[in-house]
């Protein structure tokens, strides 16, 4: 059975459910201090039903395949979204940005990548209806970021440390960040704070990983209105997820194997699509099991350290 074409009154739900959950967090938590790892976990998992309830919504309005390719572009950008989290502690690391002020370079930050990961979405799907071709680049693409995140040392798969280090030598930049401003004036006049360099760096890394994590999301499904809303979805939740796990994110060892297994797996997607396609409900199966095969080995090898057992080198893995 044939979908039913987007209307503009779901695109205005959308945007309604978005705008309130945004208003909501933000009167929540109002004044500097910092956010209860407990509070964030429940956030955490508002995002994520809001996100699988939109998803119950879609397949009401258009079917169980655009559900399903929902559901796999949502778990896909969710998934490649816990890389950032460890760009988010080495960012902040670097600078010295207290807890109580990252909420709020967050809180902008995912702002900025929702427009910019809705401008990537439109120019890759353009450039797939206009050009097949292009397919092709983005498996190779795919490819070479699986590969890049295979090979990265555990907790640095990305060179922010390198970007933060080229930001402050090129801005005019002060330490002193008053109210928790991204700009402050000096006697030597107007000055960038440390806030500002914070969210410029997630900003342009944002940019870096649209550039693995739209394709991937496309390899799922080329309906702009299901790839954008789980995208959405996906991001939002990402403040909250980063309270609650920063302090634990580390222990993760293996995640970026199970990341570099769904970024290949996308990329064999768009590399053999002329010749074979892989439904969404067993694409979601793979993406699960992929990313749950890494969480697992990383908790047993958690439980092993902590415990004494396997030899120490591989504890440093």
């Amino acid at each position: 059975m044939p979908s039913n074409p987007v209307t503009p009154w779901e695109w205005g739900l959308f945007a309604v459910l978005v705008l309130g959950m945004i208003i909501i967090d933000l009167r929540s938590h109002r004044g500097t201090h910092a956010e209860s790892r407990k509070a964030a976990y429940l956030w955490s998992v508002a995002w994520i039903a809001m996100g699988l309830g939109f998803g119950g919504f879609v397949a009401w309005r258009h079917g169980g395949v655009a559900a399903q390719e929902y559901l796999g572009a949502y778990l896909i950008e969710k998934s490649l979204s816990l890389d950032n989290l460890f760009v988010f502690l080495v960012i902040f690391s670097s600078l010295g940005v207290p807890e109580d002020h990252q909420r709020r370079v967050l809180f902008w930050g995912i702002l900025g990548a929702l427009v910019f990961r809705g401008l990537f979405i439109l120019v890759g799907l353009e450039a797939l209806e206009h050009w097949h071709w292009v397919v092709y680049v983005f498996g190779a693409l795919l490819l070479v970021a699986a590969w890049r995140v295979a090979r990265a040392p555990h907790g640095q798969e990305t060179g922010d440390n390198k970007l933060v280090t080229w930001l402050t030598r090129r801005l005019p930049v002060t330490r002193h960040a008053p109210d928790r401003a991204f700009f402050t004036r000096t006697k030597e006049g107007w000055r960038a704070t440390t806030l500002f360099v914070a969210l410029a760096a997630i900003e342009l890394s944002d940019v870096a990983f649209a550039v693995d994590s739209v394709p991937a999301a496309l390899s799922v499904s080329r309906n702009l209105f299901v790839v954008y809303t789980s995208n959405v979805f996906a991001i939002l939740g990402l403040r909250a997820l980063y309270i609650a796990l920063a302090s634990s994110a580390h222990e993760l060892r293996y995640l970026r194997f199970g990341l570099a297994a769904v970024l290949a797996f996308a990329a064999l997607k768009m590399l053999l699509s002329e010749w074979l396609e892989v439904p969404p409900l067993p694409s979601v199966a793979v993406i699960v099991v992929c990313i749950g095969t890494a969480v697992g080995f990383s908790l047993r090898a958690r439980h092993r350290d902590a415990h004494g057992g396997g030899p120490p080198g591989e504890a440093r893995a």
